[in-house]
């Protein structure tokens, strides 16, 4: 069954039109309420969000809807997603919920969804609620609606959780940080994890009003942050996306780090520490030199489909603690069930503090290939399959890459666009291919 409202994380569109309505919202809440019902007398289901100006709006609809199925709710207000994986596990409630579109603007809004052990639900579970969203509702009657309360110490909880993935004999004292939150979730925690670890914190991208979301600042726009770590002397930059289950990093020289490198330093501290690391779960994006340098420490590659359920699945799959995506998306499952941009963060620095190397002198063995990337605009999803001059070319492009590159052609899961993706040792090579892939399948299209 093909699902109508369900993307790959959670359902997500802009606000006002139809699934981001309060209609929508309260028969959502409802559905996965009854669906809670079915298995538990009594559940109960947490519920934070970002900064967005419509998260009172769907907050108010996600309880309501909840509280009609007969289902207590407890509030968390604006919380990292994270957190509220988190605290689903913490507390023993039975579903998580988190109103946030992540790093899109603050006109677009969505839904994401954890278990009771703070993973993201399958498939199956996400069909069910999509069959369920089908039937007529049953308003539980007076006597069995759901209560509502607030969890005032949300945040503060969340602190001390980020805070014990760090070593306990060891703190961030003597280095200087700027903490960009995007002005989203974590506009609050974020600054706070890290000064409470002994860094002297500089915080950007912290006062929300409701519109301005990952407006010109946080891990899609890290200029912002480049800028602010070079005027203020500091050793490190950290950037999270309005939800803040995203991490970019710049060092002092203003240089900035991708997902990719950080999960190779996340990766290289654990080695170190003598502990085992069979092997990474990375995406058809991950680039290919931390995929050579990962196999110089006899540490292996997997390559997901892009996506962070997608690596999480590798990770389940293989038996392995870490993943990520070059977005920023990084996976340590066993520090946290989820990915956080906060304790990957952490995790990059306990490598800084415990080494004394920087995040740069980390890397020096795993210098990335330059890619090139062009959208070339289809008429038909499937259409460039057809095109024999075009396949032709790809052939041409591989083979003259073995060894030196590779080449990535992926049509885009959101727009009638096909991605072109050339990696290589030299980036004239790269734009090159890219560009003669891209006149070609143009040409064959007419």
């Amino acid at each position: 069954m093909s699902k109508q409202f369900f993307g790959t994380d959670g359902i997500r569109g802009t606000v006002g039109q139809e699934p981001i309505t309060p209609d929508f919202i309260l028969q959502l809440g409802h559905t996965v309420g009854r669906l809670l019902k079915k298995t538990q007398a009594s559940p109960t289901v947490l519920i934070g969000k970002d900064t967005r100006i419509s998260g009172y709006m769907l907050e108010s609809a996600l309880e309501s809807g909840f509280n009609s199925a007969g289902v207590d709710v407890i509030l968390l207000g604006p919380i990292p997603t994270p957190a509220v994986a988190y605290l689903t596990r913490a507390i023993r409630a039975d579903l998580g919920v988190v109103i946030s579109a992540s790093h899109n603007p603050f006109e677009d809004n969505g839904i994401k969804f954890f278990s009771a052990q703070g993973t993201k639900l399958s498939d199956d579970w996400e069909a069910l609620v999509e069959r369920g969203l089908g039937q007529a509702p049953q308003w539980a009657p007076s006597a069995a609606l759901g209560k509502a309360r607030r969890l005032s110490d949300a945040a503060g909880r969340y602190i001390e959780f980020c805070k014990s993935t760090f070593a306990h004999d060891l703190s961030l004292k003597g280095l200087k940080l700027v903490v960009d939150a995007a002005h989203g979730a974590a506009y609050q925690v974020a600054p706070q994890v890290f000064h409470e670890l002994g860094a002297e914190v500089i915080s950007i991208g912290v006062e929300p009003d409701g519109l301005n979301i990952n407006k010109g600042v946080g891990a899609t726009a890290p200029q912002a942050l480049i800028a602010k770590v070079r005027e203020s002397g500091a050793d490190y930059g950290i950037a999270l996306d309005g939800d803040a289950d995203r991490l970019q990093m710049v060092d002092a020289s203003g240089r900035l780090f991708n997902g990719d490198e950080l999960l190779y330093v996340m990766a290289c501290d654990r080695l170190e520490m003598g502990e085992s690391v069979p092997g990474v779960v990375g995406t058809l994006m991950t680039n290919m030199a931390i995929e050579e340098a990962l196999k110089q420490k006899h540490v292996a590659l997997l390559r997901a489909k892009v996506g962070d359920r997608y690596v999480l699945e590798g990770l389940a799959q293989k038996g392995w603690q870490l993943g990520g995506e070059s977005s920023g998306h990084l996976l340590a499952l066993d520090k946290h069930t989820t990915g956080d941009g906060i304790i990957s963060a952490l995790q990059v620095l306990l490598r800084v503090v415990r080494s004394g190397k920087s995040v740069a002198d980390s890397l020096v063995d795993a210098a990335l290939f330059p890619q090139t990337l062009i959208n070339v605009r289809l008429d038909s999803r499937d259409g460039w399959m057809q095109h024999a001059s075009f396949q032709q070319r790809i052939r041409d492009a591989e083979q003259a890459l073995q060894g030196q590159g590779r080449l990535l052609v992926r049509p885009s899961g959101t727009e009638p666009v096909l991605r072109l993706m050339v990696e290589a040792r030299d980036a004239n090579v790269a734009q090159r291919w890219a560009q003669e892939l891209a006149d070609t399948l143009q040409r064959a299209a007419g």
